[in-house]
């Protein structure tokens, strides 16, 4: 019996037994927090109790049992932040809910406001006196598994009027573990969220308007340092998404492994594009070498997170990151004040920009690692932060576009006095270099004349055939010589500007003569016809530029026949009036050559221009006739075209308008006055003026082989002192001298006593320049022909009357 309680002793039992169980209840009783229907939010971090699981294994079972009461702590501060950590932590959390008015109904939540959370269970009192699983969510679990659909964690909580719950919390992550818990009334809730999407949605706005702003820039100036800051912005911002649970919420719901991932690999991200926009933006390569390698190093890191954060736990590459964050705001932040120091003037905002930047993220982070609170302001620094960064940057990329306009306008400045003065340097060398051609083609002529006129002599001798041969082919080559030196000489005063078009009074009928004899022998050498086409009418004496008409014809018929193998050309001569006056001639060369595909006229009429490499070595040639041909025609203030047909020939048009001379049509043969009695060359004398001992050897050799007295003056001296001493019939003047020497010494002559009709012949290489009709009715041009000057000396000289009416 003395085991046993008897009947009076039961009750006193029970009420011991239950008043152990109040005296046990009494701590949860006192930590209890009241709240009515005028609550609108109840922050919980400082009435909650805190039991950290370091194992992890405890059960709501153990955690609920009166055992574990002693277990939780009180927690004192606003919210639970107990950094990176792999325990489980459980939350206790004592609610007394007290209306003034139990007839009015209210719904509550409990929000725990820190999306990166792994994993969360919420456990609320059952029926049975235990607890059961109300909700279990997080990240690691798709989105979907939420109660209610919104990025942080809300959880619905139901009150009786004068009801008292405890609830339990389970939180575990491996990242940083942050808990601001906050009981709301529904409606205060709904209340509060405008005001965090606005800013919200300011802080992305301000990142997206700057992303388009930068790219718009990009893609005008395509600078790199804008396409690496759009590249930065872009992950700063996803990582911002991703870390405020919108990412998890509209971008990837499903996919709870990339949402955990997300965080490290955006961080990675935006520290290499950050650190490789710092290079590029701030020039460290130039700059500063150690911050360079610095950065490459931190560039380096950064794709080594990147690639963590999708191989390795998320753990170990969130730890990283953090870290890498944190280094990375240090060193960019450094390298601004290295640039400002070296003189870089962009850096000031740079600096100003990650200061903003710095401060922020080194809130965030220590809010992270559990040195500050989680509030607003340090949920939201980084963000925030950021946007005033990211604003700060584009004003400090325009001022850089700024900077670099000014650096390339002084560029341009430098180099456009660089190029001024290498254009003077180049229009000097062209200078010299045309002086040098002009100067070495007329060299040249010297010795060429005196090979061409060596050569006329011999076809006064009686040669054998095989030696007559010989004398043509040399005349030839030597003729085709001299012809290229002309074509030089011309180009360059043509370049030069100093050749400009002449008014003398030519013979037309003279002119095509002399192209007739001049080809028509290179023509007949290679089997081919040549026919000068004149039109009946034609006026013969024409007042122009004869000379340069003649050097256009005189390069296109070389043209026609070298380019010409069967068949013929013809020259074409035509005209029409063109003003009271005037005549418009056009002078056509047709010819069956090879021909050409349609070109245009800056490709045809280029220098040195020929239609493939082989032209060269097949036809010869330099490829400056047309080229000069258009030049001269230009200069006479005409016209030349051309036609064109591979296989079946070419024409080419040279229209010029002359001057009509006063003379009657070519057909019209006027009357002869002649001399009773003929005078004969031996009763002639020449008085030859040349300065050149090879020129005047030539011509002399000429004239004595012609039968003239010779006689030689070096200079208009010499020439004036023997015309005092004796009478000649001629004088015949090398217009090598300088023109107005030349000029002089025909006033001269014609003002000395008996010699005012006296013929002052001369023999130029080009009579252009010179005003020949103050003292002269014809002149011979070099290299000079035997036949020319027979013919020029027989009118002249031995029948002067009939010279001057023939009209030749």
């Amino acid at each position: 019996m003395g085991g046993f309680l008897t009947p009076p002793d039961r009750p006193r039992w029970g009420f011991m037994r239950y008043l152990l169980m109040l005296l046990l209840s009494l701590p949860m009783l006192a930590g209890a927090v009241e709240f009515d229907e005028f609550t609108q939010s109840l922050p919980l971090g400082r009435v909650m109790q805190v039991f950290e699981d370091a194992s992890g294994q405890a059960t709501i079972a153990d955690v609920s049992s009166p055992a574990m009461a002693g277990s939780f702590k009180a927690h004192d501060k606003p919210t639970l932040n107990a950094g990176y950590s792999r325990s489980a932590f459980w939350l206790k959390i004592d609610l007394s809910y007290r209306p003034a008015n139990p007839s009015i109904r209210h719904t509550w939540l409990l929000e725990l406001a820190y999306p990166p959370l792994d994993h969360l269970e919420l456990y609320l009192p059952d029926e049975a006196g235990g607890y059961r699983l109300a909700q279990r969510t997080g990240d690691a679990l798709p989105f979907a598994s939420r109660q209610i659909r919104q990025n942080n964690y809300l959880f619905d909580l139901s009150f009786a009027p004068y009801e008292q719950k405890t609830l339990f919390l389970r939180l575990q992550s491996q990242g940083s573990v942050q808990a601001p818990v906050t009981l709301w009334s529904s409606t205060a809730y709904l209340e509060a969220q405008p005001v965090r999407l606005y800013v919200l949605g300011l802080i992305y706005g301000v990142l997206l308007g700057m992303l388009v702003y930068n790219l718009f820039i990009y893609l005008s100036v395509r600078d790199t340092s804008y396409l690496y800051y759009i590249l930065y912005i872009a992950s700063f911002g996803l990582y911002q998404v991703s870390v405020n649970g919108a990412a998890v919420e509209y971008f990837w719901p499903d996919n709870p492994w990339w949402a955990n991932a997300a965080t490290p690999f955006f961080i990675g991200a935006a520290a290499l594009f950050g650190s490789q926009f710092a290079r590029s933006f701030l020039q460290t390569a130039r700059h500063s070498r150690w911050v360079d390698r610095l950065l490459l190093v931190l560039i380096l890191c950064s794709a080594v997170v990147v690639a963590l954060s999708l191989m390795t736990s998320y753990a170990l590459a969130l730890r990283l990151a953090t870290a890498l964050a944190l280094i990375f705001t240090v060193v960019i932040f450094v390298s601004g004040i290295v640039a400002w120091c070296r003189g870089m003037r962009v850096a000031r905002y740079f600096i100003i920009a990650w200061s903003a930047f710095l401060v922020g993220g080194i809130i965030n982070t220590l809010m992270v690692l559990g040195y500050l609170p989680n509030m607003f302001l340090t949920m939201y620094s980084s963000q925030i932060g950021s946007a005033i960064e990211v604003a700060l940057l584009s004003l400090a990329l325009a001022d850089r576009i700024n900077s670099m306009r000014e650096q390339q306008a002084q560029t341009l400045f430098d180099a456009g006095q660089k190029l001024e003065v290498l254009n003077q340097q180049l229009a000097h060398s062209n200078r010299l270099k045309d002086e040098f051609l002009a100067t070495l083609t007329h060299e040249l002529r010297t010795p060429m004349n005196g090979v061409i006129g060596s050569l006329e002599l011999m076809q006064t001798l009686d040669l054998d055939p095989e030696l007559e041969q010989y004398q043509q082919t040399a005349a030839g080559s030597a003729r085709d010589m001299m012809r290229m030196v002309n074509g030089i000489l011309t180009l360059t005063e043509l370049q030069a500007g100093k050749l400009c078009a002449q008014r003398e009074t030519f013979s037309l009928r003279s002119l095509l003569d002399a192209l007739l004899g001049q080809f028509s022998a290179n023509a007949s050498a290679k089997g081919l016809g040549f026919d000068v086409d004149l039109a009946a009418g034609l006026p013969d004496r024409l007042l122009g530029d004869r000379g340069k008409v003649s050097q256009c014809l005189e390069c296109l018929l070389d043209n026609a026949i070298k380019f010409t193998r069967v068949g013929g050309l013809v020259l074409r001569v035509t005209g029409k009036p063109a003003a009271p006056g005037r005549m418009a001639m056009t002078f056509a060369v047709i010819d069956t050559g090879i021909g050409f595909v349609n070109l245009d006229e800056a490709s045809l009429y280029q220098r040195f221009f020929q239609l493939d490499g082989s032209m060269t070595r097949e036809y010869g040639g330099l490829g400056v006739g047309l080229a000069i041909c258009r030049q001269l025609v230009d200069l006479l203030g005409g016209h030349l075209t051309h036609e064109s047909e591979p296989g079946r020939g070419s024409c080419f048009r040279l229209e010029v308008t002359c001057d009509l001379g006063g003379e009657q049509p070519m057909t019209a043969q006027p009357a002869l006055r002649v001399r009773s009695a003929r005078r004969m060359p031996q009763d002639c004398s020449v008085l030859l003026v040349d300065d050149n001992s090879i020129n005047q050897l030539v011509i002399r050799g000429m004239l004595l082989k012609l039968g003239y007295q010779v006689r030689t003056a070096e200079n208009a001296r010499g020439a004036l002192a023997l015309l005092r001493r004796e009478s000649v019939d001629a004088v015949l003047l090398d217009c090598q001298i300088e023109q107005a020497e030349a000029l002089k010494l025909c006033d001269q002559v014609h003002g000395m006593p008996g010699c005012s009709g006296l013929p002052v012949l001369l023999v130029s290489a080009s009579v252009h320049g010179l005003e020949a009709e103050r003292c002269l009715l014809d002149y011979l041009s070099w290299p000079v022909k035997f036949e020319e000057l027979q013919s020029l000396l027989a009118r002249r000289v031995l029948a002067p009357e009939q010279g001057e009416s023939a009209g030749i």
